[in-house]
């Protein structure tokens, strides 16, 4: 049995917290739901420190479940005590974009790993379990996601939100997109230096209306170059997931990548290693494994760096062809890929949700330039 995540937050719908008008949901007292397989994980959010109020919210939430979705859930509640905030003292901290409740940049120190494939395929799988999730392609000398979500002739059209002009991200497969591929020719090629390409990625990310986020996905260029500083300067990144395949030669690149984002001037928790390309097995073979590429090398560079490995995906025809043809691979119901998309996502979630409850929200970083050098500072 597999829980579905939309059904159980429209079950919450019909409860309130103790003392609170607005159910569950619209109070935002239920932070997050994840579900796998039968078991789903609550994140509850109380601003009433009395334990009577905290044991009533756990037994509604309970029994609604039991009763409204599945009588054999198997329910886990985090309960985590805020008290309230003045509405006017809120700030938002750095340049958060509000509505998007994770920022998770996807990386990888060499070209041609699959990064870009790994992003959009985590995406659907995110969004199949329930997630509302966007995309930014942030790979401006080199945009895929146009081409990987079959919307390459999409514009994106302006709308008025509080009265300001904002581009609406284009829609694909329920992800909203935005990727300077949208505003130029395919055949174009972009030939602007740092600061012009930091300013279109500054504008995608703020003059965007993302709308309600689960998560963010953002699709690095490969390297650790401007692109990167610019991203971690705009935006608190929740955490990075680094791509790489099994060779020697992107091993060492995406060792440095780690390094950039683990580094005291950066500090983005590194959520994990995705091993892409990790072994062939032929249709015809099917209990062959054959390592092209090395045998898991980004699996022991993860132990070496002592940072969590999200899971291998194997080299297949089908990722490829989906990803030529727009519909990424993952969507594939019952197919073996997306098992291992599943797998992934869920290692990915898990290190998000760790990652949220361990560590302090992530800031921005502040960039500034003295006599011609460049600091990096929190």
């Amino acid at each position: 049995m597999k829980l579905d995540r939309k059904e159980i937050l429209k079950a919450l719908e019909t409860i309130t917290v103790p003392g609170e008008g607005k159910n569950m949901v619209e109070s935002g007292a239920i932070a997050n739901v994840l579900t796998f397989g039968d078991e789903v994980v609550i994140e509850l959010v109380l601003h009433a420190p009395a334990l009577h109020i905290r044991k009533r919210a756990e037994e509604d939430i309970k029994k609604t479940i039991l009763e409204l979705v599945s009588p054999d859930a198997k329910i886990k509640i985090n309960v985590k005590v805020e008290a309230h905030q003045s509405t006017q003292n809120e700030e938002i901290k750095g340049n958060s974009i509000p509505g998007i409740k994770n920022i998770v940049a996807v990386a990888s120190g060499k070209g041609g790993v699959g990064k870009s494939t790994i992003t959009a395929n985590l995406a659907v799988t995110l969004s199949k379990m329930g997630f509302s999730i966007g995309i930014l392609d942030a790979d401006i000398y080199g945009p895929s996601m146009p081409i990987m979500f079959d919307v390459e002739s999409a514009k994106p059209l302006s709308v008025e939100v509080d009265g300001k002009s904002k581009m609406k991200p284009i829609e694909s497969y329920d992800i909203k997109i935005l990727s300077i591929g949208f505003f130029t020719s395919p055949s174009q090629a972009v030939m602007w230096r740092g600061p012009m390409a930091a300013k279109a990625l500054n504008q995608m990310i703020f003059d965007a209306d993302w709308g309600e986020l689960d998560f963010l996905l953002i699709d690095l260029p490969p390297g650790t170059g401007d692109i990167h500083l610019s991203i971690v300067q705009a935006l608190p990144i929740t955490g990075v997931v680094v791509v790489s395949t099994p060779q020697a030669v992107a091993l060492a690149d995406a060792k440095k990548g780690v390094s950039m984002f683990m580094s005291e001037a950066i500090n983005v928790p590194v959520l994990g290693i995705i091993e892409n390309m990790a072994y062939f097995t032929p249709e015809e073979l099917p209990e062959n494994k054959y390592y092209i590429f090395g045998k898991e090398g980004a699996k022991n560079l993860a132990e070496d760096l002592q940072v969590p490995f999200l899971g291998e995906v194997p080299i297949v025809q089908s990722i490829r062809e989906a990803g030529d043809f727009g519909r990424p691979a993952a969507m594939q119901t019952g197919s073996v890929i997306e098992t291992v998309f599943e797998n992934i996502t869920r290692n990915v979630v898990q290190e998000v949700v760790n990652r949220n409850k361990n560590l302090p929200t992530t800031e921005a970083v502040k960039i500034t330039t003295m006599a011609g050098c460049s600091s990096v500072k929190k």
